[in-house]
Order: structure tokens, then sequence, then C-alpha cells
């Protein structure tokens, strides 16, 4: 099965997961407030790609940012649209938007890119929309996170450099999600930025601090080994005419 139609198969799941109140706290204690402060001020579009049921876009929304939402699961897109305080939102494949080119100067993309089936083809496709001087941040599982497999049976699936598909079940507070996504190399990430025509500005690989640890205690393992990786990247204007 594609990610793509692993994540549409799993929709019901995630939309209860990322829904219940007090839940994913690791979304609205940790990842959020680290991935808001990379994001430049609102301009002409924002756009969210792999918007799932739609909270990153409700929020940029009521930040201020003009913003068009768009998920390849047409149940999730459709959870997006169809919520009661509901932010722009459509059906669509992250490496084939309906948006004109340069249409946009902000793309974000949150825990979305190792879950994706068409890496390249996705960063192409957010270069394309921004244009040169346009910005796009991104978050990811951090690559030496998802790498740690220390059970898998032969040593390539054990390595860093070796990219992977995973599968990982988490159960909590009576919720059940299946994460699926594909580990790749941090250098596999920079390359498809590079050739997209992207210079990278700040990454960050944020550490959870004790007050999480307290609320969510499988945190703590995040303080030695980071979780995530936040990228903010410009379309470098010389790379204009690549999109």
């Amino acid at each position: 099965m594609t990610l793509r139609g692993a994540w549409d198969r799993h929709a019901q799941d995630w939309i209860r997961w990322a829904r219940t109140p007090g839940h994913d706290l690791f979304f609205w204690q940790f990842g959020l407030p680290h991935f808001l402060e990379l994001l430049p001020e609102p301009g002409r579009l924002t756009v969210d790609a792999g918007c799932g049921e739609g909270r990153l876009t409700r929020i940029l929304r009521d930040e201020g940012h003009r913003i068009a939402g768009f998920d390849a699961s047409g149940q999730l897109a459709r959870a997006a649209v169809t919520h009661p305080d509901a932010a722009p939102s459509a059906v669509a494949d992250a490496a084939s938007l309906p948006l004109k080119a340069a249409g946009a100067d902000l793309y974000v993309s949150y825990m979305v890119l190792q879950d994706v089936d068409d890496l390249d083809g996705v960063v192409r496709e957010s270069a394309r929309v921004l244009g040169g001087g346009g910005r796009a941040c991104f978050a990811i599982i951090h690559p030496a996170q998802s790498a740690l497999d220390l059970d898998a049976a032969t040593p390539a699936a054990r390595s860093y450099f070796a990219p992977r598909r995973i599968t990982d079940v988490v159960e909590r507070d009576g919720l059940r999600m299946t994460f699926e996504s594909e580990h790749r190399p941090l250098e596999r990430y920079a390359r498809a930025l590079e050739d997209a025509g992207f210079l990278i500005e700040a990454i960050r690989e944020p550490v959870p601090d004790q007050a999480l640890i307290a609320a969510l205690p499988s945190a703590a393992k995040f303080a030695d080994v980071p979780w995530a990786i936040f990228i903010r990247a410009i379309r470098a204007l010389w790379a204009g005419s690549k999109g």
C-alpha cells in the first residue's frame, strides 16, 4: 500500500486522535509552539500541504494568514471542510497542487514529508507554487529518531542511511493510531530542497521541557534523541526559472 493509501485507511483514527480534547499534547504543547516560531508574518497566500483534518489550517487562519489547505486523503480533506470552524481546504496531491506558479509566499508542511511517496515531486511543487523569494517551513520526524529500530532483523534495517517503510502503532488513553511513514536520512531531505532551488535559513531540534514530560512521561526519551526537526527554507531568486 502507498503511504497515501495508508493514511486514507487510518483517516478516521487520525481525526479522533487530533480532535479529542487534551489528547495530542505533543502537538499542542510541543510541536506547534516551536513550529510557529519559525513562520514569517502572513503574506499574500499561505499553503498548508498535507493539512489532514485541518487543525493547523484553522490555527494559521486565526493568526491572520490567508490560507488554503490541501490533503491527498479525501476523508481528511472532507473532515477539514466540514469542521464547525472550517478553513479553506481541498483534496489534492501535494506533488500536484491546483495553484498557479508563484502564487503563494509561504508554504507549510507539518509532519508530512516523511509520509509522502514522492518526496522530490512534493518539494519541487512547493518551489513552483512559491516562486523566487517564497519561504517554506517543514516539520518532520527526526531521522535520528525514525532510524531507531534496534529489534530489526538485519543490519540494513538498522542502518541510519537505509530508507525504509515504518509502521508505528500507538495506543494512548483508549485511542489507537497507526502512523505509516518512510525513514529517510537527513541528507535526503536536504538534497530534495537543494535540487528544488531552496536555501535553508533555519533548523531547529526542539527539546521537551519538564512541563511536557510531567504531562506525558513518554516524552522524556526525546530529551536525548530529538523527536522532530523543523526547517525554514527560502526559494532562491536565481532559481525562479526552475519551477
